[in-house]
């Protein structure tokens, strides 16, 4: 089973209206932010966990 991490940015806590700024990750323009304040996309974040958690070995 692969497991996907899927972050909930509904709040307007991840929104900056000062403007865009570049992604931390791809250095594309995003109004978003991290629960940080840092800019970064969702979808950015969201692979950027999945690739950073550790996974379970298979024994």
């Amino acid at each position: 089973m692969i497991v996907v991490a899927l972050l909930d940015w509904r709040s307007s806590k991840h929104f900056d209206s000062s403007g865009d700024k570049p992604c931390v990750i791809c250095t594309k323009p995003t109004p978003l932010r991290s629960d940080r304040g840092k800019p970064v996309h969702k979808v950015c974040a969201e692979e950027w966990i999945d690739a950073h958690t550790p996974k379970e070995n298979k024994a």
